[in-house]
């Protein structure tokens, strides 16, 4: 039984182990400990400072490394906003905001326009675009009928054609009404949510629907989550759901004026326990119905504390390198893989810099792995002296990763090609990105051999994996495992 006089250790101080701790102390948990290894919170949403120049006067602006933006649909974010004190900007974005706009651009750098039928008008440019928007209102009625249901934060059943979770939606949309909306729990069987569980490429050409993956695309693979011929759909549709995907497609998008690392920094200082930084979690014993905790802390000494139930937020295919593993468990996130997601925040040739976001739609296939798919200006105000972040994905199913430092240079050649030569990198990295499960692993029942283990030898499973790689179904996937276990 639940008691909240529990001591629980939570594991990992990012979106899932302070939403975690926050939704704990809302249930009147005080005993809690997070420990986080990195000397910040907010896991990979990383905002730096960097300091810039434009008009002769130099400032210090926020930049993105991680997540970037929200939508409507971000009910969880809402929470932690709430909880801390610090809120989004936009849709509406005023002057001087981090607002989000975007451009299309072809390899040759020429700016497309691949969805305003008429600029550079032609009758196929045209009849595409008409086959789209038919294909669009077709997948809207099929996920609203056929695949009711698939809206629900997490997995738990859909394998077995049954669905079971928060529920994703706002009023009228999504399935959700007034009286089954965030946080409500929606409940049922639906056979056709197995679908889910194709790669996404394979549920649209079933569906009749391939034409969608060019709008899908963008906001999906060059952010880092993949490619459409191997991530199960149940990802995809879970992510951008219709409701989410029109938000990208109208812009009608949240950023934060300090980054996306301000959320978390924001909880981290309103919690009756901060996460204790610069401190590694090196060893897990569960034996007895006991959970004994040993961390190294930045002076290089060891400390072993015993608690009541253990919350894991980090990645569960590296829980075996320094927990008591079962077997199962073993077996079990050893199916668990990850995205090789690299980026750098650049500054640009004199008068050089992108001064809008925008998408090579071209480079996000897998022939073209490790070249760039995405640059993000912030700071519009800053026109061509701002800085930006360039993206691209390192490795494929089947296909041989890309080394890092070749995705470096490949991305310096393609954004000078495409008219943005690079001056000097400020900040790069490679980032384990988007954990999930093959297509054939889903449709096994990966996610309900999870839940299965939630609770035994008294531990319990949070983060990425449990829903989806974003903030939003992260930290939901924490109220879920609170909200039923605690």
């Amino acid at each position: 039984m639940p008691n909240n006089k529990d001591r629980v250790c939570i594991i990992g101080g990012g979106p899932a182990g302070l939403s975690c701790a926050m939704y704990l102390e809302k249930k009147g948990y005080t005993e809690y400990k997070i420990y986080e290894k990195l000397n910040k919170v907010g896991g990979k949403c990383f905002s730096p400072k960097i300091k810039v120049k434009h008009n002769g006067v130099e400032e210090e602006k926020s930049f993105e490394t991680g997540a970037i933006m929200g939508a409507i649909t971000y009910h969880a974010v809402s929470e932690m906003e709430e909880f801390g004190g610090y809120y989004h900007k936009g849709p509406d974005f005023k002057p001087g905001e981090p607002n989000m706009r975007r451009e299309f651009r072809k390899l040759d750098g020429t700016i497309d326009h691949p969805f305003e039928p008429k600029v550079n008008f032609s009758f196929k440019k045209l009849t595409g675009l008409l086959k789209l928007k038919k294909q669009m209102k077709k997948l809207n009625k099929l996920m609203q009928t056929k695949y009711v249901g698939y809206d629900c934060y997490g997995h738990i059943g859909v394998a077995q054609g049954k669905y079971f979770g928060i529920s994703k939606g706002v009023d009228g949309y999504c399935g959700a009404t007034k009286e089954s909306s965030f946080p409500n729990y929606l409940q049922g069987e639906n056979p056709n949510l197995k679908d889910l569980a194709l790669p996404f490429a394979e549920f649209c050409k079933l569906n009749g629907v391939e034409e969608v993956q060019r709008i899908w695309i963008a906001p999906f693979t060059s952010f880092g989550y993949g490619f459409f011929d191997e991530i199960p759909a149940a990802l995809v549709m879970k992510y951008l759901d219709v409701t989410t995907a029109l938000e990208f497609v109208n812009m009608k998008l949240w950023t934060w004026q300090d980054g996306t690392q301000q959320i978390y920094e924001h909880v981290n200082a309103k919690l009756k326990h901060p996460a204790i930084l610069e401190t590694e979690v090196v060893k897990v014993e569960r034996p007895d119905g006991k959970v004994l905790v040993t961390t190294k802390g930045k002076d290089g000494k060891l400390h072993t504390e015993e608690f009541d139930k253990l919350i894991v937020t980090t990645p569960l295919d590296y829980f075996k390198d320094y927990a008591d593993a079962t077997e199962e468990e073993k077996t079990l996130f050893s199916k668990i893989i990850h995205e090789r997601y690299c980026d750098y925040i650049a500054t640009f040739e004199e008068g050089k810099s992108p001064n809008i976001s925008g998408y090579l739609v071209e480079n996000m296939v897998p022939e073209r792995l490790g070249h760039a798919m995405v640059y993000y200006n912030r700071w519009q105000y800053l026109d061509r002296d701002c800085p930006a972040t360039v993206y691209a994905l390192a490795n494929h199913t089947g296909s041989p990763d890309v080394d890092y430092d070749v995705v470096m240079k490949t991305m310096d050649e393609d954004m000078k090609k495409v008219g943005f030569p690079i001056k000097e990198k400020l900040y790069a990295q490679e980032v384990y990105y988007c954990p999930h499960v093959s297509s054939k692993d889903y449709q096994d029942g990966w996610y309900d051999k999870l839940e299965a283990l939630q609770g035994n030898k008294n531990t319990y499973y949070a983060g990425e994996i449990i829903s989806f790689g974003d903030m939003e179904d992260t930290c939901a996937a924490s109220k879920d495992i609170i909200g039923r276990f605690f």
